[in-house]
């Protein structure tokens, strides 16, 4: 069944294999959204697991790490700038997350997704809002979709550095603002998001 965290119960008591999902990124003005799913293995629990908003860099950076190692199974997807602008943010991340759970390579019997919203899919699933607080599995893959789209973040700096993704992670800061305004979108920015379409049009 769900590995429930302290203090909270959702009233399952049939011993379901559960697959818990979440994404990264809906927010910020570039790059991709990424989500994650993750199975995770009762005989090999992982101490620490929760929101990754509530975790310090350094340590989903272990958890990160220890998921990929302990968890019965779990994947990573994503959806693309391309994708996100042609679709929007909402049924992107629906999207990312679905790839994420069609990834999976072990059994399981329900998916619970963090949110209000389930993606169009044929499992079965509940949506939980704040999910990733209250559900390892669900935290679990949060930490695993914010791990990875922060490296992808900073991969990014590399080849676009004038825009301080290492710093803010593509989120509409004032830094970032500033760079948009100075330098123009890049290929990596979302057309679609408000501050990116403004100048975009301004420049038409």
């Amino acid at each position: 069944m769900a590995s429930v965290l302290p203090g909270v119960s959702l009233n399952n008591s049939e011993p379901e294999v559960i697959a818990g999902t979440d994404e990264a990124g809906r927010g910020p003005l570039a790059g991709d959204v990424f989500a994650a799913a993750v199975v995770l293995d009762p005989d090999r629990p992982i101490a620490g697991l929760n929101d990754s908003k509530k975790l310090s860099e350094k340590r989903r950076e272990q958890l990160f790490e220890q998921i990929q190692e302990y968890a019965a199974g779990w994947a990573i997807c994503s959806a693309s700038v391309a994708e996100i602008d042609q679709l929007n943010i909402l049924h992107a991340s629906m999207l990312a997350m679905h790839r994420a759970v069609d990834a999976l390579t072990i059994h399981f019997d329900k998916v619970l997704v963090d949110g209000n919203r389930l993606p169009q899919w044929s499992y079965r699933a509940q949506a939980i809002v704040g999910g990733d607080a209250l559900v390892e599995e669900i935290a679990a893959a949060s930490i695993l979709a914010k791990v990875s789209r922060d490296r992808e973040m900073q991969r990014l700096h590399h080849l676009y550095p004038q825009y301080g993704l290492d710093r803010h992670k593509g989120y509409p800061t004032k830094l970032h603002l500033a760079q948009l305004a100075e330098h123009g979108p890049a290929p990596i920015h979302r057309t679609s998001f408000g501050p990116v379409k403004r100048l975009l049009n301004n420049k038409a």
